[in-house]
């Protein structure tokens, strides 16, 4: 059983930043893969950005160039630096892990871009 934690949401002015965190309850090494998902009212789940344990990633097209995912081996966290962000970015983001097969999901914490 691996539990998430997040935290850095909150509301920010369009164009501004915001960086994620998300804890993890063991050593992120020993997970397949960890990343986030977002999921704004209405919508499905969308995947925003995941990083494999070899350190590849992978981002959803509409956050490309703009967010960044990255990894503390030694804090067992993975963070989402997220920049130049749009309304449309408004959504609940969801940590997220894979391991040994099985998918593992924080609470979510709200962003929310407007004016």
């Amino acid at each position: 059983q691996v539990q998430l934690v997040e935290s850095g949401g909150g509301l920010v002015q369009p164009g501004g930043s915001l960086r994620l965190s998300c804890a993890a309850s063991q050593k992120i090494f020993s997970l397949a893969s960890m990343g986030w998902y977002r999921q704004a009212p209405g919508k499905q789940r969308e995947l925003v950005a995941v990083m494999t344990s070899g350190g590849s990633t992978n981002y959803g097209d509409s956050v490309k160039d703009r967010f960044t995912i990255s990894r503390d081996n030694g804090k067992n966290t993975v963070s989402l630096q997220m920049n130049n962000l749009k309304p449309e970015d408004t959504a609940v983001y969801f940590c997220y892990a894979q391991s040994l097969g099985y998918s593992y999901w924080g609470q979510g914490t709200q962003v929310t871009v407007s004016s």
